[in-house]
């Protein structure tokens, strides 16, 4: 039985949801028709190909690894991917796995239609991508939106042409205030917590953040930075580009001379003199931020502590970030104001729990035990594959030795040229390798546990917190407990903040807990793992 598979996708929220459905129906009529089986079914719902990063295209390349199937049908290769180097590397993985790639039109897709399909199917992204930045300079230039509709706008029908504004007044009038508010000295935070209190609609109906005002200045983002605002179209200010490694699209700010400006002074709300008033006042703050050689701001997005852009908000879901010299507060109650959780936390007492429980926890027989097995499970594993390694190297040293036996034949009966001779010298190079690693390759030895590995566990827990304490091993073992750690949720309750730990460390303590019969009562845990309150905080921790 021939075990076939399915992969549909459509790119925009523009395209039909019945497309899915008609691919699937094209794949499945082609799969009965070649007497295969179904499988599965996988599918991208509005998600461009030009992507690897899809769900249903990660979870096909799982299951293909698993050789859960052994032929993926889609309707074309574009369902697949726009791409070439993506296709490429999918058929390359197919084949190595043994898995064929088969579309209805072409049949068994082979390295040329890879080639030949793969290479259309960029050349129309691309070229799609400058038709589509044509029609975009065309409608900039005629003072007609590209795309998008700021606020303080409503669209116009400018005799059946799409792309046109008016000022909306009632948005205007905010527009006007929030700029007025900011040269008089309110901050961006400021002024979104009053307006979210006064009740008023935000863009897009939100509710305000400061960072909806703010923005940044290189990329003309935010309130104050939309030169629309003034009468100005500006386009082309920034291109994305996509992390071939994530599948990211990460902004970067053109040369000023490839911006395309149009002025449209019907559409002005901002005059240029509180426009420049806010402009001076927004290069007032970057000098003082940048004052300490620039790096200000960078510094503060780093993770400088432990548990920074780990905590969470059990209120209101939102981050809790520093507020005040070493506190964490509800980064949504400060910004915006939405949220009624004004507790906060002090940073060392929270650090504080979260190394003693990890250590009490790690110290724990069940840990040792979990290490031993743990330890005895990765010395087998390296011998198998030790051993799965020798015996693939002897089987590729066997089929290149027949390989060279016969070159060497086809020479003596006079096939003799430069590319033989090449070919050759390949084979005995890749011969003298593999021989050299089988060579050099030692056998596994029987697994060993030092007797003292309990003691040795025991230290090496101990030391932990001092690894933080050390120039030379901070940056590592800062990394490896974060790493370890999800999030912390940090819920006000009447009694302060509950903390309650997610992720692989939470798992490793669950590990250490004492069993039902043994486990101490409520009070007990509450008063074992409780932190010395402060101003406006009794915070008992749950879970560290």
């Amino acid at each position: 039985m021939i075990r076939a598979v399915i992969y549909a996708r459509y790119s925009t929220d523009h395209q039909r949801e019945e497309s899915i459905d008609d691919q699937v129906e094209i794949c499945r009529r082609a799969i009965e028709a070649q007497g295969w089986t179904l499988v599965r079914v996988y599918d991208d719902r509005a998600i461009s190909g030009g992507s690897r990063f899809r769900p249903g295209y990660e979870a096909l390349i799982r299951d293909a690894d698993a050789k859960a199937f052994d032929v993926v049908v889609a309707e074309s290769l574009d369902r697949l991917s726009r791409r070439l180097a993506d296709i490429a590397a999918l058929h390359d993985q197919l084949t190595y796995l043994g898995i064929r790639l088969f579309t209805p039109p072409t049949g068994e897709i082979t390295p040329m239609h890879i080639g030949l399909i793969g290479t259309m199917s960029q050349m129309f992204v691309a070229d799609l991508v400058q038709k589509i930045r044509r029609g975009q300079l065309g409608r900039i230039r005629a003072g007609k939106s590209p795309g998008g509709l700021p606020y303080g706008y409503d669209i116009a029908d400018d005799g059946g042409e799409r792309g046109g504004r008016r000022i909306n007044p009632a948005e205007a009038a905010i527009v006007r205030r929030i700029f007025e508010e900011y040269v008089a000295g309110s901050s961006p935070r400021t002024i979104a917590k009053r307006l979210n209190e006064e009740g008023v609609p935000g863009p897009s109906g939100q509710g305000w953040r400061d960072t909806t005002i703010r923005g940044q200045v290189d990329r003309g983002t935010g309130f104050l930075n939309n030169e629309i605002y003034t009468g100005r179209l500006v386009w082309n200010r920034c291109k994305f580009v996509k992390n071939p490694k994530t599948g990211k699209r990460l902004p970067r700010v053109n040369p000023p001379e490839t911006w395309e400006v149009t002025d449209v002074p019907e559409q002005r709300i901002i005059p240029d003199a509180l426009w420049e008033a806010a402009k001076a006042r927004q290069e007032a703050i970057r000098h003082v931020m940048t004052a300490k050689g620039g790096a200000a701001l960078n510094e503060a997005h780093r993770p400088r502590f432990l548990l920074s852009g780990l905590l969470k908000c059990g209120a209101c879901g939102g981050g809790y970030t520093i507020t005040g010299k070493d506190r964490y507060g509800c980064a949504t109650h400060r910004s915006k104001g939405t949220c009624a959780n004004g507790l906060s936390i002090k940073r060392q007492p929270l650090e504080e729990r979260v190394f003693a429980g990890l250590q009490n926890g790690l110290m724990a027989p069940e840990m040792v035990e979990e290490f031993t097995r743990e330890f005895h499970a990765e010395l087998n594993r390296q011998a198998r594959e030790g051993q799965q390694q020798k015996a693939e190297r002897q089987r590729e040293l066997q089929a290149v030795t027949r390989k060279v036996s016969a070159m060497v034949d086809a020479i003596e009966a006079g096939a003799f040229n430069s590319s033989v001779k090449e070919r050759l010298d390949q084979l005995e190079r890749r011969k003298s390798e593999l021989e050299n690693a089988l060579a050099s390759a030692s056998t596994a030895s029987p697994v060993r546990i030092h007797p003292n590995v309990a003691k040795i566990y025991r230290k090496k827990a101990e030391q932990l917190e001092k690894l933080f304490e050390d120039e030379t091993t901070k940056d590592e073992a800062f990394t490896i407990v974060r790493s370890l750690i999800d999030r912390v949720v940090l819920t006000p309750t009447d009694e302060g903040l509950i903390a309650e730990l997610h992720g692989d460390l939470a798992g490793i303590l669950t590990l250490c807990e004492p069993q039902k019969s043994q486990r101490p009562t409520a009070d007990a845990v509450r008063r074992q793992l409780s932190v010395v309150a402060e101003e406006g905080l009794e915070p008992p921790t749950k879970g560290l």
